[in-house]
């Protein structure tokens, strides 16, 4: 049974990528494992005062996520496709490629978030990062302009 890594976050690219990673599944008589990772808020000293706390915020992000797994984890059962869900929290890269490892992924469905240039220098790019060190093939999905159901 092939593995397929979806690796989902709450943008509108994700119903897309889950798609993309059902269809995968169906046609190699694989599973999906749905992985999202939660990133704590990036606080720099100035704005400290601001949040004091920091668990609340990461709390309630971890919240959120493991809704969303869920939700979409109930729409690939009824489309009578095998899935896991797995969240982490910390580096989107780091945990997408550790889990990629770890459950022997046969392919990667992701997203491009189509930002800039500019900004993926300033913040760096998840997708570009999983592309260069990830152990199996990748699919990325583009950004699309379209609302996503």
């Amino acid at each position: 049974m092939k593995t397929i890594l979806a690796a989902v976050d709450s943008s509108g690219i994700c119903t897309s990528v889950v798609a993309e990673a059902a269809a995968l599944a169906r046609a190699a008589n694989g599973r999906v494992l749905l992985l999202t990772v939660v990133q704590p808020p990036v606080i720099t000293s100035e704005y400290a005062p601001l949040f004091e706390n920091i668990a609340e915020l990461t709390a309630a992000g971890e919240k959120a996520a493991a809704g969303r797994l869920a939700e979409l984890q109930k729409r690939l059962v009824a489309d009578g496709i095998a899935s896991d869900t797995i969240q982490a929290t910390g580096a989107p890269v780091a945990h997408i490629l550790a889990q990629a490892k770890a459950c022997a992924a046969d392919y990667i469905v992701m997203g491009s978030h189509g930002h800039t240039a500019f900004y993926d220098l300033l913040v760096g790019s998840t997708t570009h990062g999983v592309l260069l060190h990830a152990p199996c093939p990748i699919v990325i999905l583009p950004p699309s302009n379209k609302p996503v159901a």
